[in-house]
């Protein structure tokens, strides 16, 4: 494929190489915190609806061996350059990528279900909200059918015990909670504050479907220390890969 204005990075420690658009969304630090939230065993299978070009994918994968992945994109060129990052990093025996569109749901990717979804829904489903992204980035930022279409998506995708992991705004939280709510349930909420002394900016959800435990607030993740703005040993750890996010 034609790589201008494409470049290629290595994220996880430098154990993954990632072509990515220059000019487009890049993947950061909710793909690196997404990734190490995977927590799936050997043969066991995962799907991350609106995977981009495979950010937290293939960090995934990375991390954990033996586990089949299954990426899905709507946009062809983000869902080409996920399968050309997939056989860079020598993961094509276990991670494939569907073109698919989550607002079509589920059932249009005739699909078995999985064991386990995690995804990183667009932050914003209203146009008004935000001053419009660059269009090279709008797939990535707005999700047109809502945040309901993505929980829809993750509920059908995932078998009964089967696990959802998303990353999401802080704000979002109740409507996560209500949109995966009548059918999953035990979450584990993992705030995520870009300083200790801070609020959070982002949540990590994870549910099971048809779980029946009570809802658990886990400690917060502090991303940065305020002496120089440099990571917190903690998310440091989990952006090299030498830590999991464990619930």
């Amino acid at each position: 494929m034609d790589h201008t204005g494409i470049s290629e990075d290595r994220v996880l420690g430098g154990r993954v190489r990632l072509r990515q658009r220059a000019d487009g969304y890049r993947a950061g630090m909710d793909a690196a915190l997404l990734a190490a939230a995977c927590d799936s065993l050997p043969a066991q299978r995962v799907i991350e609806p609106g995977c981009g070009v495979g950010g937290a994918l293939l960090a995934a994968a990375a991390r954990r061996p033996g586990v089949l992945f299954q990426g899905v994109e709507r946009d062809p060129a983000a869902a080409a350059l996920a399968a050309e990052n997939a056989a860079l990093n020598g993961f094509e025996d276990r991670v494939s990528i569907l073109q698919g569109d989550v607002e079509a749901g589920f059932r249009t990717l005739a699909l078995p279900v999985f064991d386990a979804v995690m995804a990183n829904p667009p932050f914003f489903d209203d146009p008004a909200a935000l001053r419009a992204p660059a269009p090279a980035k709008s797939g990535a930022w707005m999700a047109d059918g809502g945040l309901a279409a993505w929980t829809g998506f993750c509920l059908k995708a995932v078998r009964e015990g089967g696990t959802i992991t998303l990353i999401h705004r802080a704000d979002r939280l109740a409507d996560i909670l209500a949109g995966l709510g009548p059918k999953a349930g035990s979450f584990r909420i993992r705030p995520i504050a870009p300083f200790a002394d801070a609020p959070a900016k982002r949540v990590i959800v994870r549910a099971v479907k048809t779980g029946k435990v009570p809802l658990v607030l886990l400690p917060p993740l502090a991303l940065h220390d305020r002496e120089g703005g440099k990571h917190t040993a903690e998310a440091e750890a989990i952006l090299r890969g030498e830590a999991a996010l464990a619930w």
